[in-house]
């Protein structure tokens, strides 16, 4: 499926005539291995991550240099139960492993929020359905297509 997930993704893209660049590159599992890979800087870095909170799973995109604030989350949204999805219920989700998943929830049915500091990034990165792909494009790209709902939700 991890290849599958690359080809709607770039099949969205594609569809919108978004300019993006792709890089194949070693296997990378953590957001600074990935930065490094790619050239670019962590912040840039856009971290999907799926999670369960009142009852439904939601995917939340972070700036790789952030930590998701998930007191915040609860208190700011009313979110009961906030969680990290396990490995099983992401790869149930996703088809994928963490760490791979590119952030777009659209791809899998999530729906999608993201912070604000990622739109500090002119361009963001990210995986794009397997640790050796990684996407470039632009963010407001990336926003006009996801629409996501956009919160201050990292530390």
């Amino acid at each position: 499926m991890a290849e599958s997930v690359f080809a709607r993704l770039c099949q969205v893209l594609d569809d919108a005539e978004v300019r993006y660049e792709v890089t194949r590159h070693e296997a990378v599992y953590t957001s600074e291995e990935a930065a490094a890979v790619r050239g670019a800087q962590l912040a840039s870095g856009a971290k999907a991550l799926v999670c369960k909170a009142n009852g439904e799973f939601l995917m939340f995109v972070v700036p790789a240099d952030c930590r998701l604030d998930s007191k915040r989350l609860r208190k700011q949204h009313g979110m009961r139960g906030l969680r990290f999805a396990n490995r099983e219920e992401v790869f149930e989700l996703t088809g994928l492993q963490p760490g791979a998943i590119p952030p777009f929830g659209c791809l899998f049915a999530l729906p999608t929020w993201c912070d604000v500091r990622l739109a500090d990034n002119s361009r963001i990165n990210f995986n794009a359905g397997d640790h050796c792909l990684s996407v470039q494009l632009a963010f407001e790209d990336y926003r006009r297509l996801e629409k996501p709902q956009m919160a201050e939700f990292t530390e």
